[in-house]
This record gives C-alpha cells, structure tokens and sequence, in this order.
C-alpha cells in the first residue's frame, strides 16, 4: 500500500478515517476495533500512540490508563510488557463500561495486523516521540503506509518537520488553524512545506472555499476532522447525522477530500448516495 499514491488520485472518493477504530461494541484502539474497520473496508483507521518506560509503544489515547483500564498510572511509567497484560473496557471506556478479553495492544501488534490491508493515521501523543516512531515503521517496512502529523504554526514548527519529518519521504499531514489570528501566515508556512495532506480547521467554511483551488493547484489533500468537541464550530458528526449535506457535502464542495469521523457507515452512504445523484444528473 502506497499513502501518497493513494491521496494523489484525483478521481478516488473521499477517504473515510474510522475515529480509533470501530468502538461502538469493542474497546476503542484496540485490535478488534481495528480489525472491524478493516473487515468494513474503511480506508484509514486513526490510533493513538504512547512511549513506554521502556521505550516501546503501544496504543492510547489518555495522559493516565484509568479511563480504558481502571488503572491510575502513566503508560510511560509502566514497561510494555506491564500495559499489554491489562485488560480494555469496552467502547470509550469509563466505570460504565465492563472490562473485555481486549489487551492494551502494542504499536507492533497493530501494524503487524494491517500490514497492506489499511492505511494509517498516527496521531502520537508527544511530537519529540515522532521520529522513533517514524525510525520503527521504517523498520517494520510499513513506512508507507502510515501518516505521521504535526501543528505547522510557526518558523520553529517548519524547521522542525523538515529535520525531523519530511526529508525521510513519509506522508506527512500538516495541521492549520484558519480560526487564529495569523491564519495567513500558517497558509503560506503550508505552501512552502507542500506536505501531502492538510489537516485545516477554520471559524467559517468560506475561509476553506477561498483558498481550496490553492490546494488543488499545490496537490496538498485537504482533511476535516467532524469529531464532536473538536471540529470547526458546527460541522460536527451529530450536526452530520441531521443533515448530512449540510455537513458532509459542504465540506466536501469546499474540498475536502478527507474525513475523520466516528459516523464512518454514515458519511460512506451519504457519499455513495452523492455520487448517485451526480451520476444522474451527468446522463
């Protein structure tokens, strides 16, 4: 599996990211909601990733292991060997949901499993782990196959994803911030980078829409994150799911071509009814 070649397809569809798996009856990050998603034939599944004390790695999203194991303890105070022995409560987690035959997984585990079956967004915890990361899926030869992101604010950011990032030749998402004060000069940090994707949130969709042809033109994807609590205000899963072309269709008419969702069986059939009606309406 190749990302780049992937993402550079003008004519795929757009690409649904499954929200740490499918954790609607399995435990968030953990093998069987990441097996799920590749048997419903997503495109890109979403994991967190956390250093252990011993310097390997494993899948979370918490600072502490309580919300998903009950246990009060830092994944990096604890060796792998300790965090892949606990037990996953299923779903999201919390004391309202029961303890699974689920384990913490590993990072090899993980890729190991979709080894040329799924693509990968690796959203690491902590940027200064993202070169051992990135070092480790080299080594496992998965290297293509997975992103690696980062915030691209600044001159300091810039200079940190080309030494540390870009000159290995991986996908990389830049994230931009079109919702701060100097949303211009993120834009252009993001033009001089040319990264394969851009991860853009924005306060108004027609900032998007002004600026998408310059994407297009760059060959930079566009992604959207609809998570609720962390999309661009309004343009949520759950605004999705009561009107889903107000949502999914204008981000992808100001285009997106990326989705980070947990409604993914949703947003598929809102896109495959789209691409229905367009059919239809070309005859």
């Amino acid at each position: 599996m190749n990302y780049f070649e992937y993402m550079a397809d003008r004519h795929r569809r757009c690409a649904i990211v499954a929200h740490r798996g499918i954790w609607k009856d399995a435990p968030e990050n953990s093998l069987l909601s990441i097996q799920r998603t590749i048997e419903a034939g997503y495109d890109i599944v979403e994991i967190d990733v956390r250093r252990t004390a011993d310097g390997e790695f494993v899948l979370l999203h918490d600072d502490t292991l309580e919300r998903m194991t009950g246990l009060n303890r830092e994944p990096e105070q604890l060796t792998l060997r300790e965090l892949t022995s606990l037990a996953l409560r299923n779903r999201d987690g919390g004391p309202g949901n029961a303890l699974t035959d689920q384990k913490l997984p590993s990072l090899r585990d993980m890729l190991e499993l979709t080894r040329d079956k799924i693509f990968i967004h690796l959203d690491v915890k902590h940027r200064h782990v993202i070169p051992e990361i990135l070092a480790y899926a080299q080594k496992m030869g998965v290297d293509q196959q997975v992103d690696f992101w980062a915030d691209l604010k600044t001159e300091d950011d810039l200079g940190w994803i080309k030494d540390n990032i870009m000159f290995h030749d991986v996908p990389f998402i830049a994230r931009t911030h079109l919702e701060q004060d100097d949303a211009d000069e993120q834009v252009e940090l993001v033009f001089r980078l040319k990264p394969l994707i851009c991860e853009v949130s924005f306060k108004d969709i027609s900032q998007v829409e002004a600026i998408k042809q310059r994407f297009h033109d760059a060959g930079i994807t566009l992604w959207v994150n609809t998570l609720n609590g962390v999309a661009s205000p309004g343009f949520t899963d759950t605004a999705a799911l009561k009107d889903p072309d107000a949502i999914w269709g204008r981000l992808l008419r100001a285009g997106f071509s990326a989705v980070q969702t947990d409604e993914m069986e949703k947003l598929r059939s809102y896109i495959a009814a789209h691409q229905a009606a367009r059919a239809r309406a070309s005859v």
